[in-house]
């Protein structure tokens, strides 16, 4: 895993995802997230490699690719953990994280994310503001949508890492971008704009200037209201949401053979098709019992 400078004590571990972190000294650091647990060995040798040792970790939300080593580094190195309310109750328990994997039957959870299970030490509130964290001063932005408590951190070297919020420019091609709201994400990334800050880092390899972060900014609306556009294309008439499901797959050509893989394509299109009910464009209905959706007639009153 290499790591590289973003600007002053700001720096980035360069795994499956980013993984930034703020040196506090030559020896110690704050992590922002802790990446896969399949990442664990070598983020924490890469670390060792270069004389630090975790000191706190400030995580954006508790999703299996930013906090899956949140409770080794707590335990391991009797470190603090911070995050959210509403983050920190997702991962209090299995079940809680079910509502995460929503598909997915609780012994899949259990079997694949068992280890986000964990208490913290810290909770951030439930606002825009300072954060003193560990000996440093961090800048919070509430920016929900990916996930119900996901939040932005800005450094005290004004690198803002955004998470999941924002979609590097390496991941515009997403068939089916995750958003546990999508109005709420699109209303996030406008947030954005008005972050005064000088560099910007995505969870998802991708880093950005401010003279930068407006554009990138809008192709992530664009591209969240073409997937949603595309998806509505897809219903042709009153379909269940497994009809759906397999004719959004058909378009996008997601025809995977694994099962837990298909439950999370259904859980996102799901999340899409919720978002066009919400704006108008799909109506929800019953046919003998069963929920359908239909397009809206724009004749129709709203």
């Amino acid at each position: 895993m290499d790591i590289r400078p973003i600007k002053g004590n700001t720096w980035v571990l360069e795994g499956m995802e980013w993984i930034p972190f703020y040196k506090l000294d030559e020896r110690r650091c704050i992590l922002l997230d802790t990446g896969l647990l399949g990442e664990r060995e070598e983020l924490e040798q890469a670390l060792l490699d270069h004389g630090l040792t975790p000191a706190g970790i400030l995580c954006s939300h508790a999703h299996v690719d930013h906090g899956g080593s949140n409770r080794y580094f707590q335990e391991k190195y009797q470190i603090p953990v911070a995050l959210t309310a509403k983050e920190a109750g997702m991962c209090a328990g299995l079940l809680n994280l079910k509502c995460y994997f929503l598909m997915l039957p609780p012994g899949m959870v259990e079997r694949e994310a068992a280890h986000l299970v964990h208490t913290p030490d810290v909770i951030v509130p439930d606002r825009d503001g300072p954060l003193s964290f560990c000996g440093a001063e961090f800048q919070i932005l509430q920016t929900p949508g990916h996930s119900a408590g996901h939040i932005a951190i800005q450094t005290p070297d004004r690198v803002c890492y955004v998470g999941d919020a924002l979609l590097s420019r390496e991941q515009l091609w997403a068939k089916l971008p995750y958003c546990l709201s999508h109005q709420a994400g699109i209303e996030s990334r406008e947030k954005l704009r008005d972050v005064d800050a000088d560099f910007f880092v995505m969870a998802h390899r991708g880093m950005c200037r401010r003279e930068e972060l407006s554009a990138l900014i809008d192709d992530n609306q664009a591209l969240a209201q073409r997937r949603a556009g595309e998806v509505l294309s897809q219903i042709t008439g009153p379909m269940t949401i497994s009809e759906i499901t397999r004719a959004v797959c058909g378009y996008f050509k997601l025809l995977t053979k694994k099962p837990s893989r298909a439950l999370r394509f259904e859980r996102n299109i799901r999340f899409f098709v919720e978002y066009l009910v919400d704006r108008g464009d799909l109506i929800l209905e019953t046919d003998q019992g069963v929920a359908v959706y239909r397009p809206a007639d724009r004749r129709e009153a709203p």
